[in-house]
């Protein structure tokens, strides 16, 4: 029940991007079509939840031991680089238009500050592993949650008269805006 709870919390109550708004420049810039945003979103689940299995055991065996944990943001960044990188090569080696279609914002997931949140978090919360993964998890299904709502809004307002002033960006921050207001709500159920 509590990893269940664990679950809803980070996907709903304290989703990474609509209420604790991380990771906004991948968030905004992948979600002009679904598939795109599905495919950012599979891929920031996988560097998330790997991330977490890599961090976690660096922290507590090797940076806390040696007493070196003011190397913590250096040694995770440099875990979700490489992470990264192996995402880059797989999908340009095995899936070529979802590679094409990310562009630059794969390589912006290395900087994704909801990646490296989650780390810190797991940390900050001082979890086990167990408990790191599934928040691990959970954090990038809410990333693709969030991702995959606002897509389909963007791709419904792409054929709805908006006012020429709203198109584009400026119709999609108020989206997101609405989305992450309701996403409050969530918050509020919980208290």
């Amino acid at each position: 029940m509590e990893y269940f709870l664990l679950f809803i919390s980070a996907v709903f109550i304290n989703n990474i991007v609509l209420v604790q708004y991380l990771g906004a420049c991948p968030f905004m810039g992948t979600s002009k079509s679904t598939d795109v945003a599905m495919g950012m979103g599979g891929a920031v689940i996988f560097v998330t939840v790997m991330a977490t299995a890599f961090t976690w055991p660096l922290q507590h065996y090797v940076l806390m031991p040696y007493d070196i944990e003011y190397l913590q943001t250096i040694v995770f960044i440099l875990v979700i680089a490489s992470l990264v990188q192996f995402v880059e090569m797989f999908l340009k080696k095995m899936i070529p238009p979802l590679y094409k279609s990310l562009g630059l914002y794969l390589p912006l997931i290395t900087t994704n500050c909801a990646v490296m949140g989650v780390a810190i978090m797991v940390e900050r919360n001082n979890y086990s592993f167990i408990k790191s993964i599934v928040f691990g998890v959970s954090s990038g299904v809410g990333f693709l949650v969030a991702l995959v709502v606002i897509s389909a809004i963007r791709e419904r307002l792409d054929i709805s008269p908006v006012p020429a002033v709203f198109r584009g960006v400026p119709i999609a921050l108020v989206m997101a805006g609405v989305m992450s207001l309701a996403f409050f709500a969530f918050k509020g159920m919980a208290a």
